[in-house]
């Protein structure tokens, strides 16, 4: 066996650059300059209003996490990645996440080593109050991590040959997973609830796309919130993270009783395999609920399987969507 060397440790110490490169990138509008084919450094600097130095350390620090390719001495042009998800306006766009690395996701990072200690967030955005303001600049440059997996439910739920009926999207945020399945058949109607501070983005994302008036809107708490009855879908996205394992185990029995029977619920989270050990995204999400919230956590397909048969729940199982992990599905009988 060869002796370790500290080459892996080195790469962690400069871990955090890639996401802030990207970015000054997206910011800058470079990846969208180069849209439109390939373009000389001259052209980017003078296009960015950046320093020529600036933008020439950036490019070709890009370049070597292969987002970019040099063409020639100082010509540079999109990757087919780049091209495909970091280039604004696009349907596929996901550049939205990074323009709030340095503002909104690294600083409570900062604290990780004070938050272990202690085992309490600086700020805990699953209250309303820090919560609201932090998610209202968030969630809708986030709306396209769910909509791919939004859709793939549609699909696999038949939702556009299905009758009228209701679904329920619980701490919609976006409203992307109600305004997904609205757009799959004119017959669903959607009741989104979430906090006072952050529906009204998800109420101008149905108004844009023409579809509020097959919406009803709920300002209120989840374990609060009048949820009605009969809904033949109810769907959680990147919810059970934040609220952690007493209020899920608290939420869904009232989910249970919101569906009608043989309604579906759906969740979408970042799954840990069984013994925490695997799942390196998940597990690194998981201490972004420590240094971000009161009780948050990631967790195996097994807990919320137990949770949600303790619930009442039949047939929980994954379905294979894109995302970091596949969507729970969980039938009421």
């Amino acid at each position: 066996m060869s002796a370790p060397t500290p080459e892996r440790l080195m790469q962690f110490a400069f871990a955090y650059a890639p996401p802030l490169m990207i970015e000054a990138g997206v910011r800058h509008g470079l990846f969208d300059a180069l849209a439109n084919g390939a373009r000389n450094l001259e052209e980017l600097t003078k296009e960015s209003g950046c320093s020529g130095r600036g933008v020439r350390i950036l490019l070709d620090a890009l370049v070597a996490l292969e987002l970019l390719v040099k063409m020639g001495p100082a010509t540079y042009g999109l990757t087919p990645e780049s091209e495909a998800f970091l280039v604004s306006g696009r349907p596929s766009f996901q550049g939205g996440l990074f323009r709030h690395v340095s503002g909104q996701l690294l600083p409570p990072w900062l604290e990780l080593s004070e938050v272990v200690r202690t085992g309490r967030p600086a700020t805990a955005i699953n209250r309303e109050g820090p919560g609201a303001s932090f998610f209202l600049q968030f969630v809708n440059d986030i709306y396209p991590l769910s909509a791919p997996a939004a859709s793939s439910l549609a699909e696999h739920l038949v939702v556009a040959e299905a009758g009228p009926f209701s679904v329920l999207d619980l701490a919609c945020g976006s409203g992307v997973w109600g305004i997904t399945l609205a757009q799959a058949s004119p017959q669903v109607r959607v009741t989104a609830v979430d906090w006072e501070g952050v529906l009204p983005l998800a109420r101008a994302n149905a108004e844009r796309l023409g579809l509020a008036d097959r919406f009803s809107w709920v300002a209120a708490d989840l374990l609060e919130a009048p949820l009605g009855s009969g809904h033949r879908i109810a769907t959680l996205g990147h919810i059970v993270h934040s609220e952690g394992e007493e209020r899920s185990r608290a939420l869904f029995p009232r989910l249970f009783g919101a569906l009608a029977p043989g309604g579906t619920l759906a969740i979408a989270e970042w799954l840990r395999n069984d013994e925490h050990t695997g799942s390196a995204a998940a597990a690194i999400f998981a201490v972004n609920m420590l240094v971000n919230t009161e009780a948050g956590d990631t967790y195996s397909f097994a807990e919320l399987r137990s949770w949600l048969e303790a619930a009442g729940f039949r047939d929980v199982r994954t379905l294979e969507a894109p995302g970091p992990s596949p969507l729970v599905l969980a039938t009421r009988p």
